[in-house]
């Protein structure tokens, strides 16, 4: 993979309409690389990591120094793809130089290409001021997650005619901002349709149908190191290492006791 040139948020912009898009995240030096190494164009370090990796039970507490943390040890492990850091809850709200401060620790101190950010129409301001300092900017609409005490939990955006005429409108304006794709989040199929179609950037679809120009899961669940009844309808579980971690664990454990471990294979004379 190391050969290949390097995915940019421009080489990104441009797969519409011409490939789809495979995303992943990760957190960590091994999460990203494998993903690295298996052909992701995009890896985003989210915030979802709050919760997968810190034990919250939302992304809201995660900052701005645990971001950038883990955003410089995934760094490490990707050559190819794109990084993405996420912007925590409030590193990004209360000001477009606020924002664009948070922001250029990501790229200087993490070696993040870009960052992502939540909300709509309303982000246009940040948008537009960290694309014209340089900062490819990935929106977020649908399903924010940093909003659940506005929306009242996760649910499903978009049902109603007016909730998808709103989305339509976020694409436009996010568009018109600068951002070089848009995460779509927990919307109904067509929606998540309707929405690819109208952009002009590629739309990367969680829970959003597959008519989206690309996909990105949670590597968590993914993965299968997430409970089965914590994951989210939208995620495919291709693995169950929760479970595997947990059998090898109980092994070793045995092992141990019985005191065949370590034998002469696993010792030095």
């Amino acid at each position: 993979m190391k050969n290949h040139p390097k995915w940019t948020a421009e080489r990104i912009r441009a797969l519409k309409g011409q490939a789809r898009i495979v995303a992943l995240t990760a957190g960590d030096f091994a999460t990203a690389r494998a993903a690295d190494e298996a052909g992701a164009h995009i890896v985003l370090v989210g915030d979802s990591l709050a919760m997968t990796m810190l034990g919250y039970s939302s992304t809201l507490p995660v900052t701005v120094e645990q971001m950038l943390h883990h955003t410089a040890a995934a760094a490490r492990g990707v050559s190819r793809a794109l990084l993405v850091a996420d912007m925590p809850f409030l590193s990004y709200q209360v000001s477009a130089e606020q924002a664009l401060a948070n922001a250029g620790r990501f790229v200087k101190e993490a070696a993040a290409d870009a960052v992502k950010i939540e909300g709509g129409a309303l982000r246009v301001p940040t948008v537009r001021t960290l694309v014209q300092n340089g900062i490819p900017v990935l929106g977020h609409i649908g399903l924010t997650p940093q909003s659940i005490r506005a929306l009242g939990g996760y649910k499903v955006q978009g049902r109603r005619d007016e909730e998808a005429q709103r989305l339509l409108e976020d694409v436009r304006a996010l568009e018109e901002a600068g951002v070089f794709a848009l995460v779509i989040e927990c919307v109904p199929r067509e929606v998540g349709a309707a929405l690819t179609a109208a952009a002009h950037v590629p739309t990367i679809g969680i829970g959003a149908g597959p008519a989206c120009d690309g996909q990105i899961l949670v590597s968590h669940d993914l993965l299968g190191l997430t409970p089965p009844s914590a994951t989210p309808r939208f995620a495919k579980r291709y693995a169950e290492l929760g479970e595997q971690m947990a059998a090898a664990f109980a092994r070793f454990k045995a092992d141990v006791e019985a005191g065949t471990f370590p034998d002469a294979d696993h010792s030095y004379d």
